[in-house]
């Protein structure tokens, strides 16, 4: 873990299991508690049976979670419409059909969107989200490789954070994976306060960045929660001027979003397309702890609006220099 100091512009080299000692009492930490389904979906083209991935982004329909709607109400219960990314996409043509496993599971092709993006409705022979569970894989970065079926397994509980609940990302927030219960146990025992929100880390956290120009860079919207618990604790912190850390960046985009001019954090189900770049003002994280991420992402361009950009260049030179791991699986940096 690296350990970046804002005031003094400054760093120094420590472990993850040190992070209880960096905590004082009264500090809130706010995690989020997402947790990542099989959006992964393998299946092949039909009639000429070549191998297709679907990556499921957006549901279309009903979100039972959030009680979202779009207006497909004619679809049957055990239909739904996904935007999904598709690998290969130049063949899939608006009515195309992709099967899965042994065929209980279709998809038929509504819409194309720009690249490899697809509209498709899911019919099923059963449900829709047990048929997932057997068939899905773990939404694993691209830069992963796995070769056997065990390490898949292995995935589907390693990549997820041991305080995941709410079902609904296609990729962990990974700055909460390594968290272990000795680690929380330990932070409660130094007087830190732990808080929940929910963002479902969706396709759009981890695009590139194409616009040369920030100003004009978005990220697409992600379904967020801030419970009237979470808010509460977060703004009695604020109040009586002890620090709000954000696991994740994750974590400070819905805490952020559902802020007011003032830094008062208002409870709310909805939407966040907040798009941090180094003109935002923060409201109400003051610490973050964080993975390292890759060049030309929103992620890395959060990192450089909270840190400033030079020091979080200069640090990130330093990780590389010093070996630290990067991405999913990587090593972290708590910037305070």
């Amino acid at each position: 873990m690296l350990v970046v100091d804002r005031a003094r512009t400054t760093w120094r080299d420590s472990h993850f299991s040190e992070l209880p000692a960096e905590i004082e009492a009264g500090d809130l930490l706010v995690l989020n508690n997402t947790r990542v389904f099989p959006a992964r979906l393998i299946g092949k083209r039909e009639p000429s049976g070549g191998r297709v991935e679907l990556l499921l982004i957006r549901q279309q329909f009903v979100d039972e979670s959030f009680g979202r709607h779009s207006g497909a109400t004619e679809l049957r219960n055990e239909s739904c419409v996904w935007e999904t990314l598709a690998r290969p996409a130049r063949r899939l043509e608006r009515g195309a059909i992709v099967t899965f496993g042994d065929g209980r599971l279709r998809a038929r092709v509504l819409e194309k969107l720009g690249g490899g993006e697809r509209v498709v409705l899911f019919e099923c022979d059963g449900k829709f989200d047990e048929l997932l569970e057997e068939y899905g894989q773990t939404p694993l970065p691209p830069y992963i490789k796995r070769r056997d079926e065990s390490a898949r397994d292995e995935d589907r509980a390693r990549y997820q954070t041991i305080y995941a609940a709410r079902r609904g990302a296609i990729a962990a927030p990974t700055a909460g994976l390594h968290f272990t219960p000795r680690v929380l146990e330990k932070l409660r025992a130094r007087g830190a306060g732990i808080a929940e929100v929910t963002l479902h880390v969706g396709y759009g956290t981890f695009a590139p960045v194409r616009a040369d120009d920030l100003s004009v860079h978005s990220v697409p919207p992600e379904q967020c929660e801030v419970s009237a618990e979470a808010a509460a604790a977060v703004n009695d912190a604020k109040k009586n001027g002890r620090r709000v850390i954000a696991v994740g960046t994750t974590t400070v985009r819905a805490l952020e979003s559902f802020a007011d001019e003032t830094g008062v954090v208002r409870p709310g189900t909805g939407e966040s397309s907040l798009t941090i770049i180094p003109s935002y003002r923060f409201r109400v994280v003051d610490a973050l702890l964080t993975n390292f991420h890759l060049p030309r992402s929103s992620l890395l361009v959060l990192i450089g609006a909270f840190a400033g950009c030079d020091l979080a260049l200069a640090a990130y030179r330093h990780a590389v220099e010093a070996r630290y791991r990067f991405y999913s699986y990587g090593d972290c940096m708590l910037i305070s």
